[in-house]
């Protein structure tokens, strides 16, 4: 048999197992979700969480949840996005008084404002490549995100050491109380493969059956 035979055999076969991996991985995702908060929350020992911080009003409601979580959520991991100065002086002032270990770092964001579609798929790409260092150094328990499309490329690589079996990190999401009806385009990504999806609109239950409604976080 050929180099070259054996080679698309190869391929074939590890192609193969990846897809048995990534639905298995999907599957149990989905048959586990309502078990991952109460997990954590009776945990008896530290948990490294990453916080995704998105900008203006979403990382206002992000902190308000970060606020109420135990000291054993820690170390906390903020990550903003390198043109978000806001962001980060509102995590310092809500951490500054507080005991748990915190660190802040920054990543190209994936998408500014009125940015094209079409500078958008390069500014993501550049934000997935930097997306992988911090999540295969940090390995944190749970992922908690709420924003925009800074969230994508970091829950991905979390969910790819999952597949992987090197880290299996917690996705959970948190969708804006913007969204009363329908979920943004983060969280209709997400839906498929983040561990929570957690809304605060009993509409947007209703309309997709994997979220859980939480209330008003504001």
């Amino acid at each position: 048999m050929s180099f070259c035979l054996w080679c698309c055999c190869f391929s074939f076969i590890f192609l193969l197992l990846l897809g048995f991996r990534v639905s298995f991985v999907l599957w149990r995702t989905i048959s586990m979700q309502r078990k991952t908060i109460t997990s954590f929350s009776n945990r008896k020992r530290d948990a490294k969480i990453l916080i995704i911080a998105g900008s203006g009003g979403h990382t206002s409601e992000l902190l308000r949840l970060v606020n109420c979580l135990g000291d054993y959520y820690s170390p906390r991991v903020y990550v903003v996005a390198n043109t978000d100065q806001t962001s980060q002086e509102k995590i310092i002032a809500l951490e500054k008084d507080k005991k748990v270990k915190y660190s802040i770092v920054k990543i190209p964001r994936s998408r500014e404002v009125n940015q094209s579609w079409f500078t958008s798929v390069i500014s993501t790409l550049n934000a997935c490549v930097c997306s992988i260092p911090i999540v295969l150094w940090h390995r944190p328990d749970l992922v908690l995100c709420n924003g925009p499309g800074t969230c994508i490329p970091l829950c991905g690589v979390a969910f790819l050491l999952k597949v992987l079996c090197i880290k299996q990190s917690k996705i959970v999401f948190v969708e804006s109380i913007c969204r009363v009806h329908t979920l943004s385009l983060s969280g209709k990504i997400l839906y498929w493969f983040a561990d929570e999806i957690l809304v605060q609109w009993p509409s947007v239950q209703d309309v997709y059956s994997r979220c859980r409604y939480i209330g008003r976080i504001v």
